[in-house]
């Protein structure tokens, strides 16, 4: 329960693929709904209270799982570091990034943090939901809400740079790249160590045959490093349509990327423009890998282009430092629930905005349902059998007629684009939920359980738990919002400021 003004202790937690970061913080709520609607409460104040060194993601010998015991003892001993028991933390979030959420048990680490972490948000991102919560945390998101031009945030960490795009606020999409600073690992002598293989398929397309324990000059490595960084900047802004057989290509929302014109660069790579350009192979392997000579190639490759580039104040932390959590009890008398399902953890919500008066046209239905779900199908992983909460906002009146269309189509593209959930979880902003909850079960020939509630007040972007029913008739639902740093005012990069002489 939060009382307006008092502070929680909340715990961050990012595990991506090269690094896990450790953030405890606290953050302080004002209520900023009316006395005659739901409470709904914001962060106010958030204050970091302590953050770990960065710590190199712990993976067993091949490299394609997660050493469990080892983040766990590293994880205890942070808590040890900032002197917070987990009784007093609050609530929080865990989130699995990069290419360490393609490991085999990513899930099996989700499902021993969610069992440690009490009120924590515990999810593993796909590409698109990685590159939402950078830019969020960066300050693309909020520059974009003060410039007329639209805002890319490119996220580049060991395995991936994600790029998110958005314009006043709203996300127009997102595209991710198999560029990352760990995609190749060398020694202090020019000796590669490790080439990912989801970069091969790009460097046999460019003619470049590397292969372990080759030896690079720094000359050699610098025109690789180059010609990647040019190659994903000219896929950005060339407004074309987007080829799928691109191998420096992982995912995309976009067919078509819209005209950039401002860019923040935020992630560990990000971190790295903050330290002189690597002018020796010496100088490159600092850390193993190629991260230093990535970072400063990027924003060269993005100077040469018309595209400005921003200071992201957070870079390395442009991730969540935490989640706040609110308690609302829905009435019963307006909701539709497959009570055997309760209690549902960690739904994310993904939000279909319809339009009043276009909601009377069925093709016009079906279009927004099926953009959502194309665009959410992106934001998890695969083999993640999580559902998600829809939360359908703009109807203000709702034939039977149009109830049905939007319950034939739902079920039909969610059934289409979420296979592997078997259940489905609406979020109505009026008081249709038991209605549009009868007729899904309907259109779903009890293939799956509905769960339909009205009167919650959420946010694209936050999560939400839906506690076992009271009564038979009030299910508890807990919003879970996540928290950034906050930014300060985002400055132009000058043209110098990332390299020394």
């Amino acid at each position: 329960m939060i009382v307006e003004g008092q502070s929680i202790i909340s715990v961050g937690i990012d595990i991506g693929t090269s690094t896990t970061k450790f953030i405890v913080s606290h953050l302080k709520y004002a209520k900023v709904s009316s006395h005659f609607s739901l409470p709904r409460y914001e962060i106010v104040e958030r204050k970091i209270m302590y953050e770990s060194p960065m710590y190199s993601t712990p993976l067993k010998g091949n490299r394609d799982e997660i050493d469990l015991r080892a983040l766990a003892k590293w994880l205890e001993e942070q808590y040890k570091q900032a002197g917070v028991n987990l009784s007093e933390v609050k609530s929080g979030a865990v989130i699995i990034t990069g290419d360490t959420a393609t490991k085999k048990n990513a899930e099996s680490i989700l499902h021993y943090l969610a069992d440690k972490s009490g009120d924590f948000v515990v999810a593993v991102a796909g590409a698109s939901l990685e590159a939402l919560l950078a830019g969020k945390g960066s300050g693309a998101f909020l520059r974009s809400k003060e410039i007329k031009g639209s805002v890319a945030n490119i996220d580049i960490g060991g395995g991936t740079a994600n790029v998110v795009v958005f314009r006043r606020g709203k996300v127009l999409g997102t595209i991710t790249y198999h560029v990352g600073g760990r995609l190749i690992e060398l020694d202090e002598n020019g000796k590669i160590t490790f080439i990912s293989s989801s970069i091969q398929p790009w460097l046999c397309l460019k003619n470049y045959r590397l292969q372990l324990n080759q030896k690079m000059t720094f000359k050699e490595m610098r025109q690789i490093v180059q010609e990647m960084c040019k190659d994903m900047v000219n896929s950005l802004i060339n407004e074309k349509p987007i080829r799928l057989d691109d191998p420096l290509i992982h995912s995309t929302t976009f067919q078509v990327i819209p005209s950039i014109d401002e860019v923040v660069i935020s992630g560990g790579i990000g971190k790295l423009l903050e330290k002189e350009s690597p002018k020796t192979l010496y100088d490159t392997a600092v850390y193993g890998d190629i991260g230093p000579l990535l970072a400063h190639e990027v924003v060269k490759a993005i100077e040469k282009s018309s595209l400005k580039i921003i200071h992201a104040k957070q870079t390395s932390r442009a991730t969540v430092i935490g989640a706040g959590t609110q308690s609302t009890e829905i009435s019963g008398a307006t909701i539709h629930v497959s009570s055997s399902r309760l209690p549902l953890r960690n739904l994310p919500i993904m939000t279909i905005e319809f339009n009043n008066v276009q909601v009377k046209n069925g093709d016009y239905i079906h279009q927004q349902i099926k953009r959502a779900m194309m665009e959410w199908k992106q934001y998890f992983q695969e083999e993640q059998e999580t559902p998600i909460g829809i939360h359908i906002r703009g109807i203000a009146y709702c034939s039977y007629q149009i109830l049905k269309e939007m319950a034939r189509t739902l079920f039909s593209l969610y059934e289409q684009y979420f296979p592997k959930n078997s259940v489905l979880v609406v979020m109505c902003e009026n008081d249709i939920a038991k209605a549009l909850g009868q007729l899904l079960v309907l259109q779903s020939n009890h293939k799956i359980d509905i769960i339909s509630i009205d009167q919650v007040v959420v946010e694209q972007g936050d999560y939400i738990d839906i506690g076992e029913m009271i009564n038979q008739s009030v299910v508890p639902v807990v919003i879970k919002t996540l928290a950034f740093m906050k930014n300060e005012e985002v400055t132009p990069l000058e043209n110098n400021d990332h390299v020394n002489g």
